[in-house]
């Protein structure tokens, strides 16, 4: 299956006090193209450290990161990310949030919103565009977020616990919503969480790593078909599969 990310030897440190803190322990990782990659593990093992560094945003203290065969310096277009907070700007509706980074990247206004329209559309907004934040509901706001890092057209849809601050009930719809809407848009996706239930339910490919200083301790293909069932008997051995993976790291942290 063809490579989009190489993550090649990371070794990430962090200093505290004075005291040098190991983030990542060199991992090496190939991200397929066009699949859904998930990262799970104990609370501090380096997950959304990995992330943010794919993203540009930190850098590693030795190893590389290669996007499309090239090092990742910076923060670029070819990189979206939706954080577990939403970060959308409170004074713009949906469709202002969803066209402005579009409008900063050298569209005009008219170009900006035609295209923030089509994934208006392809998350299920339409007849909210004029809306403002505060009266739309934790799913929605997220769905405007994702329709933002969408509507640019990256590579690679980067993750972080976006269902965390949602309900169970809202965040089980939102699972359903995020595969329909990545299957549609024909995305690779990298996605960090600490729940078992979701990565399977999401992943063409879990990354179970380590409690602290974070290593990859195991990877598991998911060969289940869309839409997915969370009680059939194949989906629950994979996420008795992962438990075993992660039985020693549980001790170490809570996942």
């Amino acid at each position: 299956m063809e490579k989009i990310i190489e993550i090649k030897n990371v070794y990430k440190t962090f200093t505290e006090n004075g005291k040098e803190l190991v983030a990542i322990d060199h991992v090496d990782l190939e991200i397929p193209r066009n699949q859904f990659t998930v990262l799970i593990g104990p609370s501090g093992c380096g997950k959304t450290t990995l992330l943010n560094m794919i993203a540009g945003f930190e850098k590693p203290t030795s190893g590389e990161i290669l996007l499309k065969n090239k090092p990742v310096q910076q923060p670029g277009p070819d990189r979206g990310y939706v954080f577990q907070d939403y970060a959308l700007f409170p004074w713009q509706t949906v469709i202002g949030n969803v066209a402005f980074g579009l409008r900063h990247n050298g569209f005009s206004k008219e170009e900006a919103e035609k295209k923030a329209w089509e994934y208006i559309d392809l998350v299920n907004l339409r007849g909210f565009e004029d809306a403002y934040p505060h009266i739309l509901s934790g799913g929605m706001k997220q769905r405007v977020a994702i329709a933002r890092a969408l509507a640019y057209d990256p590579d690679v849809l980067l993750m972080d616990e976006p269902f965390g601050a949602l309900d169970a009930q809202t965040r089980k719809h939102m699972q359903k919503e995020l595969v329909n809407i990545i299957q549609k848009a024909k995305k690779t996706v990298v996605f960090v969480t600490h729940s078992v239930i979701e990565a399977v339910y999401l992943a063409d490919l879990v990354v179970v790593m380590t409690a602290r200083p974070g290593k990859v301790k195991g990877t598991i293909k998911i060969n289940l078909p869309r839409n997915r069932s969370y009680v059939e008997n194949d989906y629950l051995h994979y996420r008795e599969q992962i438990l075993d993976i992660l039985e020693e790291e549980v001790e170490k942290g809570f996942v």
